[in-house]
């Protein structure tokens, strides 16, 4: 790390619903129609919130989706559906915060990524999308087997930058995430919009001309 870093915070973001629009309703609308009501209650009934925490723990979706489809086989092709056309889940980067990401890798700030992902599916998606390579370092829920809100994942970014909490700002759209950060010592920043965002950072002193 050159001097000139060590003066700047580090910034870390999380990736979907920060940087990447994720939403399972993209894929699913494509069989259940346009209401999000009917995806929203086969979510519930197959309780996809606590399931696919334990993807992006590491679990492979492969056989995360067929275990789950084994205990729902009245929603087996919904299920299998999750894993083979993963990329439609994807609505593409929310361009606005690529662009303030641009802004503070010219303005020479660390950048670091936290994301709770599955590591097979983020490989592919990581390819899609050049801003990626902007960061010093990336950490990866399913490649590191640990998950947010869980303190060990904040405690190895921590470790892979050899930086403290008090040197970097968090940014993520999940209050959960947040507390725990914000417990840990980071300042942070919870995500609402692109100019929400701007402003914040603004008030924090990180400059984005």
């Amino acid at each position: 790390m050159n001097t000139n870093e060590s003066k700047k915070p580090a910034i870390v973001f999380d990736f979907g619903g920060v940087l990447i629009d994720w939403n399972p309703y993209y894929l699913y609308r494509h069989f259940l129609g346009e209401d999000p009501e009917a995806t929203r209650r086969f979510l519930q009934a197959v309780n996809f919130a606590e399931w696919n925490r334990e993807n992006d723990r590491g679990r492979t979706l492969a056989q995360g989706t067929a275990e789950l489809a084994n205990r729902f086989p009245e929603y087996r092709d919904l299920i299998l559906a999750y894993d083979q056309r993963y990329l439609e889940t994807i609505g593409g980067p929310i361009q606005p915060v690529v662009e303030i990401l641009r802004a503070l890798k010219e303005q020479g700030y660390p950048l670091y990524g936290l994301s709770n992902w599955p590591a097979e599916k983020f490989a592919i998606v990581r390819q899609i999308y050049p801003f990626f390579a902007w960061f010093d370092d990336l950490v990866i829920s399913g490649e590191v087997r640990l998950i947010k809100p869980e303190h060990a994942i904040f405690e190895l970014l921590l470790k892979r930058i050899g930086r403290p909490a008090q040197e970097c700002v968090y940014i993520d759209d999940n209050e959960e995430n947040i507390a725990v950060a914000r417990g840990l010592g980071f300042r942070v920043v919870l995500f609402r919009s692109p100019e929400q965002l701007k402003k914040t950072l603004r008030r924090m002193g990180i400059g984005l001309e």
